[in-house]
Protein backbone atom coordinates (compact mmCIF):
# COMPACT_ATOMS: atom_id res chain seq x y z
CA UNK A 1 0.00 0.00 0.00
CA UNK A 2 1.13 3.42 -0.76
CA UNK A 3 1.23 5.65 2.88
CA UNK A 4 -1.26 8.60 1.73
CA UNK A 5 1.13 11.00 3.38
CA UNK A 6 3.65 10.06 0.65
CA UNK A 7 0.82 10.29 -1.78
CA UNK A 8 -0.41 13.44 -1.09
CA UNK A 9 2.82 15.45 -0.65
CA UNK A 10 5.82 13.82 -3.14
CA UNK A 11 6.40 15.79 -5.45
CA UNK A 12 9.20 16.14 -8.58
CA UNK A 13 11.95 18.34 -6.78
CA UNK A 14 13.80 20.92 -9.35
CA UNK A 15 17.31 20.85 -9.30
CA UNK A 16 19.55 24.73 -10.97
CA UNK A 17 17.83 25.64 -14.00
CA UNK A 18 14.63 23.80 -13.26
CA UNK A 19 10.98 25.98 -12.92
CA UNK A 20 8.79 25.59 -9.67
CA UNK A 21 8.27 22.63 -7.89
CA UNK A 22 4.55 22.34 -8.72
CA UNK A 23 4.93 22.39 -12.52
CA UNK A 24 5.09 19.22 -14.47
CA UNK A 25 8.41 17.82 -15.08
CA UNK A 26 9.64 14.44 -17.75
CA UNK A 27 11.69 12.04 -17.01
CA UNK A 28 14.41 12.01 -18.72
CA UNK A 29 15.81 9.40 -20.76
CA UNK A 30 19.93 9.90 -21.14
CA UNK A 31 21.34 10.08 -25.03
CA UNK A 32 24.93 8.77 -24.85
CA UNK A 33 26.78 7.72 -27.72
CA UNK A 34 29.46 4.74 -27.69
CA UNK A 35 27.06 2.67 -29.62
CA UNK A 36 24.75 1.07 -27.21
CA UNK A 37 20.99 1.20 -28.03
CA UNK A 38 20.23 4.49 -25.15
CA UNK A 39 16.26 4.49 -26.92
CA UNK A 40 15.94 0.68 -25.87
CA UNK A 41 12.25 -0.11 -24.15
CA UNK A 42 10.71 2.85 -25.52
CA UNK A 43 7.39 2.38 -23.44
CA UNK A 44 8.92 1.75 -19.90
CA UNK A 45 9.11 5.50 -18.64
CA UNK A 46 5.90 6.30 -20.14
CA UNK A 47 4.45 3.66 -18.56
CA UNK A 48 6.25 4.76 -14.79
CA UNK A 49 5.04 8.28 -15.64
CA UNK A 50 1.64 6.98 -15.92
CA UNK A 51 2.26 4.76 -12.56
CA UNK A 52 3.64 7.76 -10.97
CA UNK A 53 0.71 10.48 -11.32
CA UNK A 54 -2.12 7.27 -10.58
CA UNK A 55 -0.37 5.56 -7.06
CA UNK A 56 1.65 8.80 -5.75
CA UNK A 57 -0.29 11.58 -7.35
CA UNK A 58 3.39 13.43 -8.75
CA UNK A 59 2.92 15.83 -11.64
CA UNK A 60 4.27 14.03 -14.08
CA UNK A 61 4.69 14.41 -17.92
CA UNK A 62 3.14 11.38 -19.80
CA UNK A 63 6.26 11.76 -22.54
CA UNK A 64 9.77 10.97 -21.92
CA UNK A 65 12.49 13.72 -22.67
CA UNK A 66 15.69 12.34 -24.49
CA UNK A 67 18.47 14.59 -23.28
CA UNK A 68 22.39 14.43 -23.79
CA UNK A 69 25.08 15.49 -21.67
CA UNK A 70 25.85 18.32 -23.14
CA UNK A 71 22.48 19.59 -24.05
CA UNK A 72 21.24 22.58 -22.68
CA UNK A 73 17.99 21.06 -21.75
CA UNK A 74 19.99 18.52 -18.79
CA UNK A 75 18.96 20.67 -15.82
CA UNK A 76 15.65 20.37 -16.53
CA UNK A 77 15.42 16.73 -15.53
CA UNK A 78 16.25 16.19 -12.00
CA UNK A 79 15.96 12.48 -12.71
CA UNK A 80 17.71 10.78 -15.64
CA UNK A 81 17.39 6.83 -16.66
CA UNK A 82 19.60 5.51 -19.05
CA UNK A 83 19.68 1.51 -20.19
CA UNK A 84 21.01 -0.30 -23.17
CA UNK A 85 22.88 -3.58 -24.77
CA UNK A 86 25.98 -2.44 -25.46
CA UNK A 87 28.28 0.26 -25.15
CA UNK A 88 28.93 3.03 -23.38
CA UNK A 89 31.12 6.16 -24.13
CA UNK A 90 31.09 9.87 -22.87
CA UNK A 91 33.39 12.31 -24.10
CA UNK A 92 35.19 14.05 -21.49
CA UNK A 93 33.48 17.20 -21.99
CA UNK A 94 30.27 14.80 -21.50
CA UNK A 95 32.14 13.29 -18.23
CA UNK A 96 32.29 16.43 -16.67
CA UNK A 97 28.93 18.22 -17.14
CA UNK A 98 27.13 14.76 -15.59
CA UNK A 99 29.19 15.31 -12.95
CA UNK A 100 28.52 18.51 -12.86
CA UNK A 101 24.64 17.58 -12.92
CA UNK A 102 24.90 14.69 -9.94
CA UNK A 103 26.87 16.37 -7.55
CA UNK A 104 24.22 19.38 -7.68
CA UNK A 105 21.03 17.43 -7.42
CA UNK A 106 20.63 15.38 -10.14
CA UNK A 107 20.32 11.49 -10.18
CA UNK A 108 20.99 8.74 -12.60
CA UNK A 109 19.24 5.53 -12.62
CA UNK A 110 20.67 3.20 -14.93
CA UNK A 111 19.54 -0.28 -15.84
CA UNK A 112 21.80 -2.88 -17.73
CA UNK A 113 19.31 -4.30 -19.90
CA UNK A 114 22.50 -6.75 -20.67
CA UNK A 115 25.29 -6.14 -22.40
CA UNK A 116 26.34 -2.62 -21.01
CA UNK A 117 27.56 -3.68 -17.79
CA UNK A 118 31.19 -3.63 -18.50
CA UNK A 119 30.81 0.32 -20.37
CA UNK A 120 28.78 1.58 -18.10
CA UNK A 121 31.40 0.87 -14.78
CA UNK A 122 33.88 2.07 -16.81
CA UNK A 123 32.09 5.23 -17.53
CA UNK A 124 30.99 5.70 -13.87
CA UNK A 125 34.09 5.69 -12.96
CA UNK A 126 35.67 8.10 -15.37
CA UNK A 127 32.46 10.23 -14.05
CA UNK A 128 33.63 9.85 -10.41
CA UNK A 129 36.55 8.53 -9.85
CA UNK A 130 37.15 9.12 -6.09
CA UNK A 131 33.79 7.15 -5.77
CA UNK A 132 33.17 3.50 -5.49
CA UNK A 133 30.29 1.43 -6.95
CA UNK A 134 28.82 -0.19 -3.66
CA UNK A 135 26.74 -2.81 -3.95
CA UNK A 136 23.59 -1.97 -1.25
CA UNK A 137 22.25 -4.23 1.48
CA UNK A 138 18.71 -4.94 1.37
CA UNK A 139 17.74 -2.96 4.10
CA UNK A 140 18.60 0.56 2.32
CA UNK A 141 15.87 3.09 1.55
CA UNK A 142 15.31 2.88 -2.11
CA UNK A 143 14.07 -0.48 -1.25
CA UNK A 144 12.05 0.71 1.53
CA UNK A 145 10.57 4.11 0.27
CA UNK A 146 7.52 3.10 -0.98
CA UNK A 147 7.24 -0.53 -1.24
CA UNK A 148 9.09 -3.21 0.87
CA UNK A 149 11.76 -5.10 -1.01
CA UNK A 150 13.20 -7.50 1.89
CA UNK A 151 15.22 -9.00 -0.67
CA UNK A 152 16.61 -6.11 -2.58
CA UNK A 153 15.85 -5.76 -6.60
CA UNK A 154 12.94 -8.66 -8.00
CA UNK A 155 14.27 -10.45 -10.83
CA UNK A 156 12.68 -9.81 -13.75
CA UNK A 157 14.38 -11.37 -16.86
CA UNK A 158 16.98 -14.35 -16.61
CA UNK A 159 20.51 -13.27 -17.82
CA UNK A 160 23.42 -13.76 -16.15
CA UNK A 161 22.09 -16.41 -13.87
CA UNK A 162 22.25 -15.94 -10.63
CA UNK A 163 20.40 -13.13 -8.12
CA UNK A 164 19.94 -9.50 -9.32
CA UNK A 165 22.32 -6.39 -7.72
CA UNK A 166 21.68 -3.40 -7.14
CA UNK A 167 24.69 -0.79 -6.61
CA UNK A 168 25.05 2.76 -6.21
CA UNK A 169 27.52 6.10 -6.25
CA UNK A 170 27.15 8.71 -3.36
CA UNK A 171 28.66 12.10 -2.85
CA UNK A 172 29.20 13.87 0.38
CA UNK A 173 26.56 10.96 1.62
CA UNK A 174 23.79 11.38 -1.02
CA UNK A 175 23.21 8.84 -3.24
CA UNK A 176 23.24 9.96 -6.95
CA UNK A 177 23.76 7.35 -9.22
CA UNK A 178 21.27 3.92 -8.65
CA UNK A 179 22.42 0.84 -10.98
CA UNK A 180 20.53 -2.43 -11.59
CA UNK A 181 21.98 -5.38 -12.27
CA UNK A 182 21.08 -8.62 -13.48
CA UNK A 183 17.40 -8.26 -13.61
CA UNK A 184 16.24 -5.75 -16.67
CA UNK A 185 13.50 -3.89 -14.93
CA UNK A 186 12.93 -1.69 -17.29
CA UNK A 187 11.76 -4.84 -19.89
CA UNK A 188 9.07 -5.22 -16.78
CA UNK A 189 8.33 -1.62 -17.21
CA UNK A 190 7.54 -2.24 -20.97
CA UNK A 191 3.66 -2.59 -22.44
CA UNK A 192 2.47 -6.26 -22.03
CA UNK A 193 2.45 -7.39 -24.90
CA UNK A 194 6.70 -6.77 -25.79
CA UNK A 195 7.80 -8.96 -23.59
CA UNK A 196 4.67 -11.26 -22.89
CA UNK A 197 5.83 -11.05 -18.90
CA UNK A 198 3.17 -12.34 -16.14
CA UNK A 199 1.39 -9.26 -14.25
CA UNK A 200 2.92 -9.90 -11.35
CA UNK A 201 6.42 -9.71 -12.76
CA UNK A 202 5.50 -6.70 -14.29
CA UNK A 203 3.99 -5.35 -11.00
CA UNK A 204 7.02 -6.15 -9.28
CA UNK A 205 9.30 -3.83 -12.05
CA UNK A 206 7.27 -1.49 -11.58
CA UNK A 207 6.78 -1.06 -7.80
CA UNK A 208 11.21 -1.23 -7.93
CA UNK A 209 10.69 1.52 -10.34
CA UNK A 210 8.62 3.68 -8.12
CA UNK A 211 10.72 3.31 -5.07
CA UNK A 212 13.87 4.42 -7.31
CA UNK A 213 12.30 7.60 -8.34
CA UNK A 214 10.63 8.39 -4.99
CA UNK A 215 13.88 7.59 -3.26
CA UNK A 216 15.87 9.89 -5.21
CA UNK A 217 13.27 12.75 -4.89
CA UNK A 218 13.07 12.55 -0.93
CA UNK A 219 17.03 12.56 -0.11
Amino acid sequence: MVPALLASTLLLAPIAGQESPGSSVRLGRLHYSGGGDWYANPTSLPNLARELRDRLGMNVDSEEGRVGPLDDELFDYPFLHMTGHGNVRFTPEETERLRWYLVHGGFLYADDNYGMDESFRREVRRIFPEEELVELPFGHGVYHSVYDFSKGLPKIHEHHGGPPHGYAIFHEGRMVVFYSYNTDIGDGLEDADVHNDPPDVREQAMRMAINVVAYAMMN
